[in-house]
Parts: C-alpha cells; sequence; structure tokens
C-alpha cells in the first residue's frame, strides 16, 4: 500500500521515519515547500510532490495529514474523495467548518479514519486507563492536568513566531494544540458543560493565546481541571485523579504512575520500563493505523472522536470569549 504524508515538518518527519522503519517501501511525500520535500525525500527514500492533487494522482492506499491546523479539513476531504483511508494530526480542524461533512463522507465511503492521538500508546496511560476502568478508585469525583512548556523551547531550531502555534491564520492556540482535553475525554468520558478563561498574557510574539484554563463538568458529574500554557520555562505535565476509594497520579518527569487506594493505605507506583523511548508510542500509533487501514477495523480515535473533541475544544473558546458556560455543541467557531 502506498502511504502518503502531507507536509514534512516535525511531525510529518516522524511519521515518514517510522513508516519507513515499519517496513513500508512505497512512501510519498507533498510539502509546498522545495527545500522541506527534498530533504523528505532525500532523508526516507520517498517521492516528493509540490501539490496534494499531484501525490493523490499516484493512488496511495493511505494519506496522513501533517499540516497546519487550518488545512486539516480541506485535505482529509480531497483524501477522502480520492478513496483513502486518511489520518489527521490532532486536532481534527481549527473551526467547525466542514467537519459534519467530512465525517459523513467518511463513512458513507466506510473509509477508516484516525485523529492523532500519541499517547494514548505510552504504557503509562495506558496504565492509567486500565486502573480508571478497573473501578478501584471508586466514584472519580474530580481530576485535573496540567501541560505547559515555553513555546521557543518547541522547535528550536526554527522561529516560533512562523509555526502555526503562533498564527491565527494556521489555527494555532495553546487550546487548539495540547492533547490534554483529547486524553481527559478518553480518560473520563463525555462533557457535558465548558467554562474557560484564556488569553495572550506573556510577552511572547504571537497571535494566538499562550494560556488557559478551563472547567470541565462531565455527563458522569465528575469535575474536571485543565491548565495549558506556552509560557513556562520548565517542561510539565501531570494528570490527577481523586476518587472516593484512592488517588491516582503521573507525572512526566518523573516517569510512573502512582496509586493509593483506601483500603490498603498505601502507594503503590507504576514505572515506565528505564529504556522507554519516547518515540515507541508514535511507532505504536502508527502501527495501529497503519494496521486498521489494512484490516478495515476502527481506529481507536476516529474522525467521529475528533470531531467530539473538537467540540469540546471550540465550547471552550466560545466560553472564554463569551463568559459563560458553553455546552460543547454550543461551540461553533474559535
Amino acid at each position: 500500500m502506498k502511504i502518503l504524508v502531507v507536509g514534512a515538518g516535525s511531525i510529518g518527519r516522524r511519521h515518514l521515519g517510522n513508516l519507513k522503519n515499519l517496513g513500508e517501501k512505497d512512501l510519498l511525500v507533498m510539502d509546498p515547500s522545495q527545500e522541506r520535500r527534498d530533504k523528505a525525500v532525500q532523508d526516507f527514500d520517498a517521492q516528493g510532490f509540490a501539490s496534494l492533487e499531484q501525490a493523490l494522482a499516484q493512488k496511495p492506499g493511505a494519506v496522513l495529514v501533517c499540516s497546519p491546523n487550518s488545512l486539516h479539513v480541506t485535505q482529509a476531504m480531497e483524501s477522502i474523495r480520492a478513496g483513502c483511508h486518511t489520518f489527521v494530526e490532532k486536532p481534527l480542524s481549527h473551526n467547525s467548518d466542514g467537519v459534519d461533512s467530512l465525517v459523513r463522507e467518511a463513512e458513507e465511503r466506510s473509509l477508516v479514519t484516525m485523529v492523532g492521538s500519541n499517547f494514548k500508546f505510552h504504557p503509562l496511560f495506558l496504565k492509567m486507563k486500565e486502573i480508571l476502568e478497573s473501578g478501584v478508585l471508586g466514584r472519580i469525583t474530580s481530576a485535573r492536568c496540567q501541560f505547559g512548556q515555553y513555546l521557543p523551547d518547541w522547535h528550536p531550531y526554527e522561529d516560533f513566531r512562523q509555526g502555526y502555534s503562533a498564527r491565527q491564520d494556521l489555527g494555532g492556540g495553546v487550546l487548539l494544540d495540547s492533547h490534554e482535553l483529547a486524553y481527559m475525554i478518553w480518560f473520563l468520558g463525555d462533557v457535558d458543560q465548558v467554562f474557560c478563561f484564556s488569553g495572550k498574557l506573556s510577552s511572547l510574539e504571537i497571535q494566538t493565546e499562550d494560556t488557559a484554563a478551563v472547567l470541565l463538568r462531565f455527563a458522569s458529574g465528575t469535575i474536571g481541571e485543565v491548565h495549558l500554557d506556552y509560557t513556562q520555562r520548565v517542561y510539565q505535565r501531570n494528570y490527577e485523579f481523586f476518587g472516593e476509594q484512592g488517588t491516582m497520579t503521573w507525572d512526566y518527569s518523573q516517569g510512573k504512575v502512582r496509586l493509593y487506594l483506601a483500603s490498603e493505605k498505601s502507594w503503590t507506583e507504576f514505572e515506565q520500563p528505564g529504556d522507554y523511548d519516547i518515540n515507541q508510542m508514535y511507532v505504536a500509533e502508527i502501527d495501529h493505523f497503519r494496521f486498521c487501514a489494512k484490516t478495515g477495523k476502527k481506529t481507536i480515535t476516529d474522525f467521529m472522536a475528533g470531531q467530539n473533541i473538537l467540540e469540546v475544544i471550540l465550547a471552550a473558546k466560545t466560553s472564554s470569549r463569551e463568559g459563560r458556560i458553553i455546552k460543547p455543541q454550543e461551540g461553533t467557531h474559535p
């Protein structure tokens, strides 16, 4: 099966390298930048194309859309209409325009779809999911998570002010950029209500919000808190779940899940393998999509799930703009 990667930036290159290492020999890459395109062709022994139309004419079986957020729906729709199983890096889009049509078109054509969700393949995220589903924590009354990192440190080899994260026209901003709302939904279920404060609070030369605090009320009744920012000078990523029978925490820097059960009055720790390479979750993610594309099985985060996540993100944007609680279906445009 030919596999086309649209966009030869950081994540596109990661996927190309992982696909090559998984044994895929018929790789295509499309990028309007000749410099990025030529480098990808050389590094991954891929065929290069300057336009999506030219690339799709090669009849790939699957497409990975790794372009800026504002291009996701258009490029995914072209890929779906060309009969390709389609993976889109998160989020599915930067607003709701065309998303309903994209989801419907993919379903009508019985094509496999997926939205990027790499931490769902991280061993400690899988452990947290297992613990939550086991019920040992009892009813989860509240949860919170944090993601923060100084934006200029993300890709120090390029000008952060020109990256999609910093630009409104490309669909950037910390609410769209982070995975955390998606993973909170994966862990805790559907969201009923959203309230958010967000804005550009730092001196960073960007057009998008750099800080957000989001409150979520889940259908289960659980209350969630999500903190996101582009400003912390030390990378932070952590999750906490508080249940009637115990507490569970994870911190990226510690590399472990800690579980406290009231019945045992003690902590248990689950550590990730000492030799764990963070790229392993990306390999597992793309191997999952590749397997589903070849077998027709449903992926762990299909376009419909991606649309539900997007509705929560857009609800947060609407809440911040209007200063009121929003139901996910109410959030339309950022």
